[in-house]
């Protein structure tokens, strides 16, 4: 029975073993050691991040839902030592499971991440609150030319390619650069419209990461002192990739915003090396689907309304 709950640990979202665990411990009683677990260290978890570790050797003998006295509730967790609360934690707020293995948790603030679905690493970077790709997505199931539209149906694109392969669309020099333009119904991979902060539509972006809303657009040109500067400081410096004069770019925001171009809806590429759009998940009837843009002549970023057959980029925001 005891391998059996332990084994429930570490697959079940703690939220729904409660009542389970609390019934099993006040009966049999619930006791950590080396004999009953297979490796010697629990982990409490949130979001993916290890909030504590707990050696089972020296810093716990047992975990429990109650205590002796009467302020003690069945949704918190208690860590326990030789009848000492060495931790506890609600598991409403604080943590949604406890593993016995050793996860991969990549630094949350800086560093890189790695897109499991096909491996391409990005560049992440903390800029206010907020933890962005610092590079656009590259994420292509499937790729068309860019007379191939949809307000619907998702598509895909690679600025100049006008092939089907994505083989051969992954190996082109835009590609390694700029990413991929989608569609909006790509880029939401089903999803309703959101204003939310967050805007809680993972879309096209990896588990763990999220499609921002305009309202999040918002909260990022904000922080970095509004509409009329946050391009350059958004924008990657210099004219390697920019065309001249690149005006006012620092990217001293850490974001290397770089100018992808558009699939326009009259069915072409335009203006890579000039310009940059990037989606939000909010659209607004009548209008279209909210934007930002920066330029290769201006500090400005601008927020404009598109029909949804136009082919953006992507950055993904950190849940």
């Amino acid at each position: 029975l005891k391998n059996y709950l332990i084994f429930m640990l570490k697959r079940i979202n703690m939220k729904r073993i409660i009542p389970i665990i609390s019934f099993l411990i006040a009966i049999f009683g619930l006791s950590l050691n080396s004999t009953f677990a297979q490796i010697d260290t629990m982990y409490i978890m949130k979001n993916g991040a290890i909030l504590q570790q707990y050696n089972i050797n020296t810093q716990t003998d047992s975990i429990v839902f109650y205590g002796n006295s009467g302020s003690a509730s069945n949704d918190t967790l208690y860590i326990i030592k030789n009848g000492v609360v060495n931790g506890r934690y609600s598991v409403n707020t604080d943590i949604d499971s406890i593993i016995f293995y050793r996860p991969e948790v990549e630094d949350s603030t800086a560093g890189t991440f790695t897109d499991p679905r096909d491996g391409n690493v990005y560049q992440i970077v903390q800029i206010g609150s907020q933890i962005w790709m610092a590079e656009n997505l590259k994420y292509l199931p499937s790729v068309v030319g860019p007379e191939t539209a949809s307000n619907s149906e998702p598509y895909y694109y690679v600025y100049d390619y006008y092939g089907t392969s994505v083989t051969e669309a992954k190996a082109t020099a835009n590609y390694a650069t700029y990413g991929v333009l989608y569609n909006w119904t790509a880029a939401m991979a089903g999803s309703s419209s959101s204003s939310s902060n967050p805007s809680g539509v993972q879309g096209v972006c990896p588990t763990g990461w999220h499609l921002p809303s305009d309202a999040e657009w918002v909260q990022l040109i904000d922080y970095l002192g509004g509409t009329d500067i946050a391009g350059g400081k958004l924008k990657e410096a210099g004219t390697e990739h920019w065309e001249s004069p690149n005006e006012g770019a620092t990217n001293e925001s850490g974001f290397t915003a770089l100018p992808a171009g558009d699939r326009y809806n009259n069915g072409s590429f335009m203006y890579i090396g000039y310009v940059g759009d990037w989606w939000t998940t909010t659209e607004r009837s009548g209008f279209g689907v909210r934007s930002y843009g920066m330029n290769f002549y201006a500090t400005v970023i601008g927020g404009v309304y598109y029909d949804k057959d136009w082919g953006f980029s992507v950055r993904c925001l950190k849940d």
